[in-house]
């Protein structure tokens, strides 16, 4: 994975909502409405926080009729797994226990 784009994965999910919404979609598609409920958090705070998981490529919404439902986009989970895993395995000092 490039530089930019890992940049950016990992600036999302910094923040603690950001990555309550990308556990709560690794449930399932949801719609902002269904992301804002369990935060008690306005819709438009929510879309703010989809957007930048969107741009960061973490998550996809498309159209159904007058739904736009949210997906966790888990080939972009996997990409930073494996440079975490580059890193582990590259890492020269031993596992802390």
């Amino acid at each position: 994975m490039s530089p930019a784009p890992l940049d950016a994965a990992f600036a999302a999910l910094g923040d603690p909502i950001r990555r309550a919404l990308v556990s709560r979609l690794a449930q399932g598609d949801a719609t902002v409405r269904e992301l804002a409920e369990p935060f008690g958090l306005t819709q438009q705070t929510i879309s703010h926080h989809v957007a930048v998981l969107r741009r960061s490529g973490l998550i996809e919404q498309r159209q159904e009729g007058t739904r736009r439902p949210c997906r966790l986009r888990t080939d972009q989970l996997t990409l930073l797994g494996a440079w975490i895993d580059d890193q582990r395995r590259s890492a020269v000092f031993p596992p802390a226990v």
